[in-house]
């Protein structure tokens, strides 16, 4: 099954040793446990949605249970879960992850009612999964080396002379990679292998991580680097005056909007309760809670971006379907080809 080839290019084999004994625990604590206990399985970390699960559990009245893990690895442990799967909801921190699920047909049609209430950008075309929250791509540059006037309209233009060894970027990053996807679909897999190579030629440092670019661009090491947009707040929270901004670039593949989204997996028996979650989730108070506490892009129309963030029309994303970054398994092959895994 191409999710399967998809993933373990990932190197996430190692989940399927575990999935015996973690299927295990969560079908025996699912058994024991009172009816309408709904059952998430979230690739988006504790630290972020943590305290949004436990005020849907009062607001709801239903008792909730969260297994947290990496988005890829929980995906593979639906899927080798089969029948016997407890997840009653994915929650996946990448459209490719979702649409993976879906393509496999693991997950339960949404009610249009909700689907409604997100952008058509956003969601499934066949509604199998909606976006909560979005995450741009941007360029992060030090305000020390580089003047506003100088930043590239384009990450096509990161391979001229001039950013020689001044750009940083995190190839085994997933977000990165869901971007190569994007850049693949919109320009070609040959184009892409082409910007690829000339990045590496070019001197473009690699990291680990969002987190360690930003440290980078902080000491003066790079001058730009390529991250999602939310990762600078947690470096401004702690130092005001840290010397990194944000630079979009409207209608540029490199200013990619990707999704956070949730999806019903189809061997639920708590449909309706699963409904009720992801209603609570496109609510404006849980919109609001992504835009002012995790600075992600609210997908709800009619609430405000994240602070001193444009808005998603402004970045004019291009216009890709989501449910194609679920072919990771051609970016690896391209990243290979470029030397960079």
């Amino acid at each position: 099954m191409k999710i399967n080839r998809t993933y373990i290019a990932l190197g996430v084999l190692a989940v399927a040793a575990s999935i015996g004994v973690a299927g295990l625990v969560f079908a025996q604590s699912r058994q024991s446990a009172q009816p309408k206990t709904l059952t998430i399985y979230s690739g988006r970390n504790e630290r972020l949605i943590g305290s949004l699960v436990e005020k849907a559990k009062q607001d709801l009245g239903m008792d909730i249970q969260v297994r947290y893990g990496d988005t890829a690895e929980l995906a593979i442990a639906i899927l080798e879960e089969g029948n016997n799967s407890p997840a009653d909801v994915y929650f996946g921190q990448d459209a490719g992850a979702l649409g993976s699920l879906s393509q496999a047909g693991r997950t339960e049609a949404i009610p249009g009612n909700l689907l409604q209430k997100v952008d058509g950008k956003f969601r499934d075309r066949n509604g199998q999964w909606v976006g909560i929250s979005g995450r741009a791509r941007v360029i992060n540059y030090n305000t020390n080396e580089v003047s506003s006037n100088e930043l590239p309209s384009s990450v096509w233009q990161l391979t001229e002379p001039k950013w020689q060894g001044k750009v940083g970027w995190a190839p085994t990053n997933g977000s990165f990679q869901s971007f190569v996807t994007a850049m693949r679909l919109t320009a070609g897999n040959e184009k892409t292998l082409e910007w690829l190579k000339a990045m590496k030629a070019n001197g473009t440092k690699v990291y680990a991580k969002n987190t360690a670019i930003l440290e980078a661009l902080g000491r003066g090491e790079i001058h730009l680097g390529l991250t999602n947009n939310y990762y600078l707040y947690q470096f401004n929270g702690d130092n005001p005056n840290f010397p990194v901004k944000h630079h979009y670039m409207p209608g540029d593949v490199g200013s990619m909007v990707n999704v956070a989204g949730v999806a019903i997996v189809n061997t639920t028996d708590q449909k309706a309760d699963a409904q009720k979650f992801i209603e609570y989730l496109l609510k404006n108070e849980s919109q609001n809670y992504f835009a002012q506490e995790t600075n992600e892009y609210p997908l709800v129309s009619g609430i405000a971006a994240p602070k001193e963030q444009i808005s998603i029309a402004q970045i004019n994303p291009p216009n890709i379907d989501l449910s194609n970054l679920s072919d990771l398994e051609g970016t690896l092959e391209l990243l290979q080809q470029a030397g960079l895994l």
